[in-house]
């Protein structure tokens, strides 16, 4: 067995080691969302803490870890006497990223509860997590239906799993600790609402404590034993020291002047629902516990609103979260006076805790683009690097990047025909849920029985097997799979005009803020997205295929316009970039947005260029649709000529507005299935 690295060894991250230390003082509290960047030691902290936590009395024989002393009545192996036990250490159980549904709840053996009418019941890994930890590492990644699943099951304390008719129950209580990196996508935010505490962590920038973190881990990997050896006294003081918490919370008092305290905080940052006011409550009673006190103070509530706010507060899609320490401040001193005298003892909103949130400070985006002339017929610029790693055009000077407009809901954009991708809100699929549309043979394990194809199918063979009873004869050649119909998520891949044309009479600010609401569709649907830009001599992949939508707002925000267009070269790099995705991620279908108004430029013949490049697109049936960005009284309709070349079609930005067209959907799919 491998020697896991000692809890009390990390190096710095206390607001990480205090929320994991919360939960195992106090399960209610419902768990961490840590979120970071790769390599801060979330995951070493997180299968850490299970060395922690104090050893488990449970059923002997019993799959689902009953508690002898209060054993569930439902429980699939019971009924269970209460009685003396066998104790173990609590259980640390990992859930991959691409684990299936019955992995995670158990499954059902349908053919034994069909032909036998029995109930042969495999446990997930909910069952094996009950009374421990469940760590779900890149929970961001997880499909939304997996998600759903263990958050209900974290919720009610208990997993139900139904085939046609035959159910299952049992207990499933546990502490619930997910990580993830946001630049590889959020979670949806009622998800991130079903954590009770969040962590913000990174790797610090002092140079003596990355120098301990070295050296710590340099040491761990020549001899773990003897590391863990090193800190053997410190674990088992902190060991004591949760137990010793939990039993002094049942006697720590919330007084109505802390109760206060919590319920402004919530109401001054406009949290929804009443889950936060809850999770606060038993996040500062925890906090008092694990501080030896049996009342709760006002910096315990500080503490807690910065672990149990940030990922609450309203916010747009891509700010980050976070919590304004000033404005925290004033409400909790506000109310520190009100209640009754007795439970406000102690005023002071607290000493400055270790921070859970922060401000964010408000974007530095460039200043509005003053409407600078059409210069895509200018003469060549020396080259020299531009705003945001970009390469400077050959040919005009280079505008400042504009700020993008405000952004608006858009029209449904859809890729024609049913795919088989990852699950999400876009085009439709076939998937494990959704509407049942048919019915197969099973590939493999059966997981989704089609009861009616599975009766018919064995109908017609009862006089041959024999039939004498009621009971229908089923075998393994008679099941059948239900096949579903729901949605996926797409690669959604941005291609964007940045030359000199489309910085005239500030018509990049509305660009931007078009893609802007193009990307929040994405983030609401569960698309991965890509961007390219393309301006003066060359095309910039400027964002590889990502489900993190919010770097490609800042990728977008930063974007600076002038010179040239070379149209048929933001169209390959385009193409290249779907073929390099389709290896990776063959089953995601993509769909093309060109932001442009079709003007090409430079070169020898760079309108026969982009046409070539634009059916390259077609003759793949690959599905695009061209933001036309011309404006103007007079209209060249060159946009509509790149869309008829891609196969796709054409609308402009007003069109995009989803109360402007009704008909956009239908459009997309029919010209993309003729190209087809």
């Amino acid at each position: 067995m491998t020697t896991p690295f000692p809890f009390t060894a990390v190096v710095g991250q206390d607001d990480l080691r205090l929320a994991l230390l919360l939960n195992a003082v106090s399960p209610a509290v419902g768990g961490v969302l840590v979120r970071g960047e790769k390599g801060t030691a979330k995951s070493t902290a997180v299968r850490a803490l299970s060395a922690l936590l104090p050893r488990v009395a449970v059923v002997p024989g019993c799959r689902f870890s009953c508690d002898p002393a209060a054993p569930d009545p439902s429980c699939p192996d019971g009924p269970h006497r209460t009685g003396e036990g066998a104790e173990r250490p609590a259980r640390m159980v990992e859930l991959p990223v691409g684990a299936s549904e019955d992995r995670l709840v158990g499954a059902l053996d349908i053919e034994r509860a069909l032909a036998e009418g029995v109930k042969a019941f495999e446990p997930g890994l909910l069952a094996d997590a009950h009374r421990g930890i469940l760590y779900v590492d890149e929970v961001n990644l997880l499909h939304d239906h997996l998600v759903d699943l263990l958050l209900d099951a974290a919720a009610m304390g208990a997993s139900y799993v139904e085939r046609e008719g035959v159910s299952v129950r049992h207990a499933a209580r546990f502490l619930l600790v997910g990580t993830m990196n946001p630049e590889e996508g959020e979670l949806r935010p009622q998800l991130l609402d079903r954590f009770g505490l969040t962590v913000e962590v990174a790797a610090s920038r002092e140079p003596d404590q990355r120098v301990e973190v070295v050296r710590r881990r340099l040491a761990y990997d020549d001899d773990p034993g003897v590391f863990a050896a090193r800190w053997a006294g410190e674990e088992a003081a902190v060991r004591q020291r949760i137990v010793a918490a939990r039993e002094l919370l049942p006697r720590v008092r919330l007084g109505d002047g802390a109760l206060r305290q919590i319920a402004a905080t919530c109401a001054a940052f406009e949290v929804d629902g009443m889950r936060a006011d809850i999770v606060m409550a038993r996040t500062a009673t925890a906090l008092a516990a694990w501080a030896g006190r049996t009342e709760v103070l006002a910096e315990d509530v500080r503490q807690a609103a910065l672990l149990a706010l940030p990922h609450r507060r309203r916010r747009n899609p891509f700010d980050a979260p976070g919590l304004d320490e000033d404005k925290l401040d004033e409400t909790l001193e506000q109310f520190s006076g009100e209640g009754e005298g007795e439970d406000d003892d102690d005023p002071d909103p607290g000493p400055e805790g270790p921070g859970g949130g922060g401000g964010q400070p408000a974007p530095d985006g460039g200043p509005e683009d003053d409407g600078g002339a059409e210069d895509d017929d200018g003469a060549a610029a020396p080259p020299e690097n531009g705003a945001g790693g970009q390469p400077q055009p050959s040919g005009g000077q280079e505008q400042p990047a504009a700020r993008a407009a405000e952004p608006f809901r858009t029209k449904v954009l859809s890729v024609p025909g049913v795919g088989e991708g990852a699950a999400g809100r876009r085009s439709r699929a076939r998937t494990e849920h959704g509407r049942t549309t048919g019915a197969r043979r099973p590939r493999g394990a059966l997981t989704k029985l089609h009861l009616a194809a599975t009766v018919l199918a064995a109908a017609p063979h009862q006089r041959a097997r024999g039939r004498s009873g009621p009971g229908l004869v089923v075998r393994r050649d008679d099941l059948r799979q239900a096949t579903r119909e729901g949605r996926e998520g797409n690669l959604v891949l941005f291609v964007v005009d940045a030359s000199g044309s489309m910085a005239a009479r500030q018509r990049m600010s509305a660009v931007k803020g078009a893609v802007l609401s193009l990307l929040l569709d994405a983030y609401q649907r569960r698309d991965k997205v890509g961007l390219v830009t393309f301006r003066g001599s060359a095309a910039d992949l400027a964002l590889p295929p990502t489900s993190s939508v919010d770097a490609a707002a800042a990728r977008l925000e930063s974007l600076p316009t002038g010179g040239r267009t070379p149209l048929a070269a933001g169209l390959l790099k385009a193409h290249e970039a779907l073929r390099v995705e389709r290896l990776r991620d063959p089953a995601r279908r993509p769909l093309v947005v060109v932001v442009t108004d079709g003007r090409a430029t430079g070169g020898p013949e760079p309108v026969a260029l982009a046409g070539r490049a634009a059916r390259l697109f077609a003759a793949e049936g690959v599905a695009s649709v061209v933001v036309d960005c011309e404006s103007g009284p007079v209209r060249l309709g060159l946009a509509g000529r790149l869309a008829g070349d891609l196969g796709g079609t054409a609308v402009t930005l007003d069109e995009l507005r989803a109360d402007s067209i009704a008909g956009l959907v239908r459009d997309v799919q029919g010209t993309s299935r003729r190209a087809a």
